[in-house]
């Protein structure tokens, strides 16, 4: 089975089709940027852009991916040069420890592609479920706003 991953044809072995997703980006591909958090899809520290979908890896079998586009926190950037919402996540001193931020970016991302102009509330309803232990929930809300304002 192949996917497109970051942009460029990925083969998976048969042996891993039955893995899940995160396990497969870490494992085979050593794209570490996606973390594992709770293993069941509620904290979002696994969230990879699917298809254009912020969805959790943790929970996401091979199987179902078949020719899916996947985008990983690794993806996002174009060389040296920042993703807009990875700009904004420093110039809003966003990160602490760090851990749940890939996937806060992925979140994000995949919301501003759909909704360039969110609202509050969309904004809300697209990070609801991305847990961040160091309560950095203001300041990803502002990152996301200034890239929504400057959009």
């Amino acid at each position: 089975m192949n996917i497109i991953l970051n942009g460029e044809i990925a083969e998976i072995p048969e042996h891993l089709t039955d893995d899940m997703l995160l396990n497969v980006l870490r494992e085979y591909f050593g794209l570490v940027g996606a973390k594992f958090g709770c293993g069941a899809g509620a904290c979002g520290a696994c969230t990879v852009i699917v298809n254009g979908d912020a969805i959790r890896s943790c929970v996401m079998p091979m199987s179902a991916l078949e020719g899916a586009e996947v985008r990983t926190i690794e993806g996002v950037s174009n060389g040296d040069t920042l993703h807009p919402v990875q700009e904004a996540w420093l110039e809003h001193a966003v990160p602490q420890c760090g851990y749940c931020q890939a996937g806060q970016i992925m979140s994000a991302i995949s919301l501003l592609e759909k909704t360039p102009a969110p609202s509050s509330e969309q904004i809300d309803a697209a990070m609801e479920g991305n847990l961040c232990r160091c309560g950095s929930y203001a300041r990803i809300r502002a990152a996301i706003g200034s890239v929504a304002a400057s959009a």
